[in-house]
């Protein structure tokens, strides 16, 4: 994945209702879901969930196939792969990324003393 595409995605799901819809479909594995299904699942009405699946889809992070009158809706893990891929380019300096460390999220500790 090259900067073009990986800014495009992010900015896809800089939004919440589009990282929402996503990460359902991403949950939902390769029989994906009919735009019904998401709208009802996360109360999205149907005119906005249009707008962020076609938002989501020119990304390329999702795809879609017509069943009968119905559009299913799949989430492209090839692409969310390369955009993950893409984020751990260079983690962790080249090293191997593969430690416990590299997946942790460590607490911020604040610069402030509590008095």
């Amino acid at each position: 994945m090259k900067s073009p595409q990986a800014i495009e995605a992010l900015g896809a799901l800089a939004q919440e209702h589009r990282l929402a819809v996503f990460r359902l479909l991403v949950q939902a594995g390769e029989d994906g879901l009919p735009a019904g299904a998401i709208a009802e699942a996360l109360k999205i009405p149907n005119s906005s969930l249009s707008f962020h699946l076609t938002h989501l889809t020119r990304a390329e992070l999702i795809q879609q196939r017509r069943e009968g009158r119905s559009l299913i809706y799949t989430a492209d893990y090839k692409a969310m792969n390369a955009l993950v891929g893409f984020l751990m380019e260079n983690c962790c300096g080249g090293e191997d990324c593969t430690s416990s460390e590299a997946g942790e999220s460590k607490p911020i500790q604040s610069e402030r003393k509590s008095a």
